[in-house]
């Protein structure tokens, strides 16, 4: 599903644009009710039984873009019920959980099952039944095959060997793109989120062709504190370019952000290269001599996977502080009076932002879809936007900006290394996506990665494949690499930040 837009595209991102539209004119926030009436008007439903459900789903949608929770289907309250307690309370209202299951609008999908359809042509080899570990298919009186689900395993090999290609297998979309297992069902057969398991890649969310995942945002709170004269930085991560259309440059981009009421926007490319040095000048003191490998740290649904599912490789993961955090602890620095907007592609973000050790560093987290719906509540066009010549984002190195793609991080190590210790090998390896993440580690487990430095990322594609995104994979990984070619230093060695570092690192 990812790349291709969809109606649940359409449904989300208009949610934002009201709420940050409403944010922005302030005044009685109690019209947030108003919403699911503008996005779902009319008598007759455009894609559910009936209009009601509809304008319920786009209700808790709303909620959940106000940074409230869902309301249990027995509990019947308007959309506004507790905003004035989210307006108020500012940047310390975003509670546990962030992604959240709207039960009543899920479709109920069966978990995983294999199937046999109409196109079954009644053969005489059945081949299905020949390979079939459990004696699960028979055929029926018409000679076509049938599966005994109780015995079916669901291994899938009378998939393959079906010359009609009438069996298939089906799973759970938001299952199948959670790498944690963490998607179970209720007693009804809806999705339910173990949050146990859950690491906030939010994969599920952009995964459910149903819309009946989402999780929790900031907008109304951002825009709250920029009307309140709050002195608001956003923190923009590498994957913004190309975002928002090939007329959003970076120097346009600066300019619109002001519009929004930003106060600057600082590239987070630049704690991407602190981020370097700190995990390069990490492994030449860890590796072999404390741990026999290291992990990379930025991806915050990576590491914390690596702590639930391995806890004894918990060591392995570099404590070299996070893109995000390190940007906002430079920025801070400088403006002690600011508040830190990180803006960036992952979902997961929001879930780092919310930890104890990193709620004083960053205030706020928005993804780039959220980001779009405030430009589009504002009414601005790149199109026609003149860029202030004085704003660009011509910070962060070649290596830092190529974070926001799956092998960069570890590419930019690599790279630093060879300036830091030049006569040190390091053998690397990357993996996208949790599942082929756990591959790696199970490697790394049995003693076939020592030595390594492993990047994971918890995105199928890196960063450019986050649940905030708004451009397609390939388009946006192109753009970031051109993004890249432009940078005004190849090395996160030679960023005018190094010096900074022992500043902002403990």
């Amino acid at each position: 599903m990812r790349g291709v837009h969809s109606v649940v595209d359409d449904i989300r991102r208009n949610v934002f644009t009201e709420v940050a539209k409403i944010a922005y004119e302030g005044g009685d926030y109690s019209r947030v009710d108003l919403i699911p009436y503008k996005l779902v008007s009319g008598k007759t439903p455009t894609h559910r039984k009936d209009i009601f459900l509809e304008r319920a789903v786009v209700q808790e949608r709303v909620r959940l873009a106000c940074g409230l929770p869902v309301e249990p289907i027995e509990v019947r309250a308007p959309a506004s019920a507790g905003i004035e307690e989210a307006v108020e309370a500012d940047n310390n209202f975003f509670d546990e959980p962030l992604v959240n299951v709207i039960t009543f609008a899920c479709n109920a999908c069966p978990p995983n099952q294999v199937r046999i359809t109409d196109n079954c042509q009644g053969c005489i080899s059945h081949p299905c039944m020949s390979v079939c570990p459990k004696d699960a298919i028979f055929v029926d009186a018409n000679h076509h095959s049938v599966i005994d689900q109780e015995k079916c395993i669901k291994c899938g090999r009378c998939v393959k060997q079906c010359p009609y290609h009438a069996i298939s297998k089906i799973e759970r979309p938001c299952a199948a793109a959670c790498g944690m297992d963490a998607i179970e069902s209720d007693e009804y057969g809806n999705a339910k989120i173990n949050y146990d398991k859950c690491v906030s890649c939010g994969m599920c969310l952009v995964n459910c062709p149903f819309a009946a995942i989402a999780d929790k945002s900031q907008i109304l709170q951002v825009i709250t504190a920029m009307k309140k004269q709050h002195k608001v930085i956003a923190c923009v991560a590498p994957a913004f370019v190309g975002q928002f259309g090939k007329e959003a440059t970076p120097e346009k981009l600066k300019t619109a952000m002001r519009m929004l009421g930003f106060d600057d926007v600082v590239e987070v490319a630049i704690g991407a290269d602190l981020c370097t040095i700190q995990e390069a000048n990490d492994f030449i003191k860890e590796v072999p001599a404390e741990i026999p490998w290291m992990g990379t740290s930025c991806c915050p649904a990576w590491s914390v996977m690596v702590k639930k599912e391995f806890p004894q490789f918990k060591e392995n993961i570099s404590m070299a502080l996070t893109p995000m955090v390190i940007t906002a602890r430079v920025v801070k620095k400088r403006n002690p009076d600011a508040r830190i907007c990180f803006i960036g592609p992952c979902a997961a973000k929001k879930l780092e932002a919310n930890r104890k050790s990193v709620r004083s560093e960053v205030d706020y987290v928005l993804t780039f879809e959220e980001l779009q719906g405030m430009f589009d509540a504002k009414g601005i066009d790149f199109a026609t936007l003149e860029a202030d010549p004085a704003d660009n984002l011509n910070e962060g190195s070649a290596m830092g900006r190529g974070f926001a793609v799956s092998g960069g991080v570890a590419g930019a190590v690599v790279e630093a290394l060879k300036h830091i210790a030049p006569d040190r090998e390091v053998k690397i390896e990357q993996a996208a996506g949790l599942k082929e993440c756990k591959k790696m580690i199970f490697m790394a487990k049995v003693g076939k990665r020592d030595g390594y430095l492993l990047e994971g990322m918890a995105c199928p594609g890196g960063c450019v494949a986050g649940a905030g995104t708004i451009e397609s994979i390939p388009q946006e990984t192109a753009h970031v690499n051109q993004f890249v070619k432009s940078a005004p230093v190849v090395s996160s060695v030679d960023s005018p930040y190094a010096d900074e570092l022992k500043d902002v690192e403990d």
